[in-house]
């Protein structure tokens, strides 16, 4: 890996398309539910010196990593919703890098930081108890062209978190905040 890939992928790409046992999908689920509480320890008392300066060279601030998290992680909580209530459902993609692009994103991180505590809450509530009929219930990714367990989007989202806490967790370090 090159420098450029360890910032972009602290804790390695995301294996798709993997098998979990129950006991990994909790451990998932707890990382779920952790993960705001985490995150707004680490970023939650930043000023805008911080907030604004990139993970990596060319790459999101900080601001709008944690305004792209709580995006990414309301369109799981529908995907996840949307499988638990039909039969395997397509889902709608988004053009991530075009939703960094819109105003909200240079709000105050607090609204963000906000929705994901809450919507967490209301995510691993959802899935409790987190029984093998839940785990092998599905959605249609038509980028992936393929179905999704909720098994693997529930590792996939879990990875997702640590990932974007270590881009900012990792700056943190590089420049001597914490």
């Amino acid at each position: 890996m090159t420098d450029l890939d360890n910032l972009r992928y602290p804790i390695g790409r995301f294996q798709a398309g993997q098998s979990y046992t129950l006991d990994q999908n909790q451990e998932h689920l707890a990382s779920i539910a952790i993960f705001p509480h985490n995150l707004t320890e680490l970023v939650g008392k930043w000023g805008d010196d911080r907030l604004d300066k990139p993970y990596r060279p060319e790459g999101w601030t900080v601001r709008q990593l944690v305004h792209h998290i709580a995006d990414s992680h309301i369109n799981a909580y529908v995907r996840f919703r949307l499988a638990l209530t039909q039969d395997n459902p397509a889902i709608v993609p988004y053009e991530e890098g075009e939703w960094a692009k819109l105003p909200d994103y240079k709000l105050s991180i607090s609204p963000s930081l906000v929705i994901l505590s809450n919507l967490h809450q209301r995510w691993v509530t959802a899935l409790d108890p987190l029984t093998d009929a839940l785990r092998q219930r599905t959605y249609f990714h038509p980028q992936h062209n393929r179905n999704i367990s909720l098994s693997e989007a529930l590792a996939n989202y879990a990875w997702h978190g640590e990932h974007h806490y270590q881009h900012i967790h990792r700056l943190a370090q590089r420049n001597n905040w914490l």
